[in-house]
């Protein structure tokens, strides 16, 4: 079995364990998760189940995929919103998800970041998909990947417009079904 085979394999073992630890365990509130196929444990489907009291995205149910490389968890996954992709300083227009712990265990390039922000194999997907709930009860402008989110997050903040609470508003009831 070649090296790349058998790191595959013990992600692939991790992965199983990992998804039916989130399975089973209640106590993770606003998380669904399972497999997108069965026969690929590498990409899941999740569920945030947004709560009532976050201030801009609550009560919204925003579908994503995780997908993990074969060399977790050495390298970070993926995390891609599916449609509506929700309007938020940290998602790319894409759906691309940009925050610093799924970012590669490398020096930043452009030095925002430490490298102990960045991807550790510490990090699980309860790990990971807590950061993402938190990242919607506190979204970061200072490094957007959705620049026009970012600038018109900013103008709220210094109460020059309700245009970024009303664009979330209607993203969160696209995600109800309700647009």
């Amino acid at each position: 079995m070649s090296t790349s085979s058998t790191s595959s394999a013990a992600a692939g073992a991790l992965l199983r364990r990992q998804l039916k630890q989130m399975q089973s365990d209640r106590d993770i509130p606003g998380i669904s998760c399972g497999l997108v196929s069965d026969s690929n444990i590498f990409k899941w489907e999740v569920m945030l189940m947004i709560n009532d009291d976050c201030k801009y995205y609550g009560g919204g149910n925003f579908r994503a995929h995780l997908t993990f490389p074969p060399t977790y968890p050495h390298m970070p996954p993926t995390l891609t919103f599916h449609h509506p992709v929700p309007f938020h300083p940290n998602i790319y227009p894409s759906g691309d998800l940009c925050i610093s712990i799924l970012h590669p265990p490398e020096e930043d390039k452009y030095g925002y970041e430490a490298a102990s922000e960045r991807w550790s194999p510490v990090q699980t997907p309860e790990t990971i998909l807590l950061s993402v709930i938190s990242l919607f009860e506190d979204p970061n402008d200072e490094s957007p990947a959705n620049v026009e989110a970012a600038r018109l997050l900013r103008d709220e903040k210094d109460g020059n417009g309700k245009e970024f609470k009303k664009r979330c508003r209607k993203c969160v009831r696209a995600s109800l079904g309700e647009d």
